[in-house]
């Protein structure tokens, strides 16, 4: 739930404050970089999607090696992420990025956490059109299952995080990106406290 918080609120900050194009929802950079082809789009969006895709595709690789290779805990890779959103939002908030190349830096650090994230778990944290097709397939059949409330939590808390996200960028824009990075560490500190608790 707190992941899915933020990736809502990342795919918010990076829409509204970065440029247009999403740092996790590829799919939408995707037909983004379709119509940028086409000469429909907006001026500059094909380099910002294909630095998305780059950076969330680093990122997916990244998390790989990390889980697969050198056994990291979730923990670890989860503490990766964390810090990226971290950067981001003491960049942003400190009124740092000034220019566009900036602005593509902002974007690279938020998509390459992203990436992370999106392969850091079995369903991916990103991966919401199929979750929500998954869930209306189960309500039309009658068909259910025990862990359904978690999957409407999960849908519902992309919604949130992108409404919290879109409330501080109207109220108090230098703090917008942080609010992807609260509930990324609240989810880091799920995954260590116990395992500290249960050390004692």
């Amino acid at each position: 739930m707190l992941l899915s918080t933020a990736s809502g609120a990342a795919d918010a900050f990076v829409f509204i404050c970065v440029g247009q194009v999403f740092a996790g929802v590829m799919t939408g950079n995707l037909v983004l970089l379709g119509v940028s082809a086409a000469g429909a789009g907006e001026d500059g969006v094909a380099l910002r999607v294909v630095t998305a895709l780059v950076a969330y595709g680093c990122g997916v690789a990244c998390g790989a090696w990390m889980s697969e290779r050198l056994r990291y805990r979730l923990s670890v890779i989860l503490l990766v992420e964390v810090a990226l959103l971290a950067a981001g939002a003491v960049v942003w908030g400190l009124d740092l990025v000034t220019s566009d190349r900036g602005r593509l830096g902002l974007l690279a650090v938020i998509a390459l956490a992203m990436g992370i994230q999106g392969r850091i778990r079995p369903t991916p944290t990103n991966y919401f059109t199929g979750t929500l097709t998954s869930l209306v397939s189960r309500v039309a059949l009658g068909t259910l299952r025990e862990g359904d409330g978690w999957v409407i939590g999960r849908l519902l808390a992309v919604v949130a995080g992108a409404a919290v996200t879109a409330l501080a960028v109207r109220l108090w824009p230098g703090t917008a990106a942080v609010v992807a990075a609260v509930p990324a560490a609240g989810a880091l500190l799920v995954e260590v406290v116990p395992r500290r608790a249960s050390w004692q």
